[in-house]
């Protein structure tokens, strides 16, 4: 019996010290000292934002998921494009790569979902292994793609765009030495080191959670 005592005396400290852990990490967020310019990028995944109260989580900007694709567009783009400016709020949208299908396809997906806006931040391409494609074309291909891709978005942007990259993907394709494009890298909790040429951007936190918000948001900083 004792020993029963103990060990339930065990498993409750050690659900306490994980959720005190899950309760810092969902607050967490790189100290304003070390990175003055942070703030989110979302999707539909996220749920619908009251982006007024969000606000209020000392945004300097956010970016929203616009398109996947060659023929996906995220269901609540329109709704968060339209809120993060009324907000008050800098915005920028952001392009899901596939690795299926073709740069042009997906370039005329993104212009014709995303309108013109001078004072928008520049477009994020993001580059990342998807479910829903399993294709893995040859390096060159998806540099050629991914040159064309960027190319168009920039004459519709009228700005070079940003390239997200994942590990697993810049691993594989070694992107980030071969497209002089700013860099938008992705790491919990730790500044990443796995790109040929200094972040622009990272990815911080893919768990934060603030105010306004029904899930969980992407939270990043801008390099200083």
């Amino acid at each position: 019996m004792k020993t029963l005592r103990i060990w339930a005396g065990v498993i409750l400290a050690l659900a306490l010290v994980g959720v005190c852990a899950w309760m810092w990490a969902i607050a967490w967020a790189p100290a304003r000292s070390d990175y003055a310019q942070q703030g989110i990028d979302v999707s539909d995944e996220a749920g619908k934002i009251d982006w007024f109260t969000a606000r209020s989580s000392n945004l300097d900007f956010a970016y929203a998921r616009a398109t996947v694709g060659a023929d996906v567009r995220d269901a609540l783009f329109a709704e968060n494009w339209a809120g993060i400016y009324e907000a008050g709020i800098r915005r920028g949208a952001l392009h899901a790569f596939s690795l299926c299908q073709l740069a042009s396809d997906q370039a005329g997906n993104f212009t014709a979902t995303v309108p013109r806006d001078a004072d928008a931040l520049p477009v994020a391409i993001d580059l990342a292994f998807r479910d829903d494609c399993p294709a893995r074309p040859e390096r060159d291909v998806v540099l050629v793609e991914l040159r064309q891709l960027a190319a168009t978005i920039e004459t519709h942007s009228g700005k070079p765009v940003i390239l997200r990259i994942s590990p697993d993907f810049e691993a594989h394709y070694q992107v980030s030495g071969a497209i002089e494009r700013p860099l938008w890298s992705t790491g919990m909790f730790f500044p990443p080191a796995y790109s040929a040429r200094p972040w622009r951007l990272w990815q911080a936190s893919t768990v934060r959670r603030i105010e306004g918000a029904e899930r969980p948001v992407n939270w990043n900083v801008i390099a200083p």
